[in-house]
């Protein structure tokens, strides 16, 4: 498969079904188009969604993914319908940060991934969930996540 050879993607450009659920949802990736440059892409989800697993009722956050590809880049419209499968799912947030993260890196094995889930207060505390694989690699530009702690109406 070539950089810019797309024929094995299942979803992209055609009409796909929203996933049921995280482990039934399909993350696809395609070929990095400049392996061995580092380069930082980020990938934000301002309206998160899932499930309280206690109370059913749904809680919400802004995410923040970057990571340093190696070999493969996630294809944007299957993390899209990932990340939407949650909005049924029941999890803690800190499973969501986690469960989300550890699949990226089982599928596209980069050189450094983090996360930031910054989560809306439950019962007036917003709940904050950060993960990264390791060190990053030296040189490597990373922005910082810029995402402002949650003030409520002050």
């Amino acid at each position: 498969m070539t950089a810019t050879d797309v024929s094995g993607l299942t979803q992209l450009g055609r009409p796909t079904a929203q996933p049921g659920s995280p482990e039934e949802a399909v993350l696809e990736r395609v070929p990095n188009p400049h392996p061995g440059t580092t380069f930082c892409v980020r990938f934000v989800a301002p309206e998160f969604t899932s499930l309280c697993p206690m109370t059913g009722q749904p809680d919400f956050a802004h995410l923040v993914i970057d990571y340093l590809p190696r070999d493969w880049l996630v294809e944007s419209k299957s993390l899209k319908l990932y990340l939407t499968a949650f909005r049924n799912h029941g999890a803690f947030h800190e499973a969501c940060t986690l469960d989300i993260a550890k699949r990226l890196v089982r599928e596209l094995e980069p050189i450094w991934l983090r996360i930031g889930g910054y989560w809306y207060p439950r019962g007036g505390i917003p709940i904050d969930v950060f993960w990264q694989t390791g060190t990053p690699p030296e040189g490597a530009w990373i922005p910082a996540q810029d995402v402002p702690p949650y003030r409520g109406r002050g």
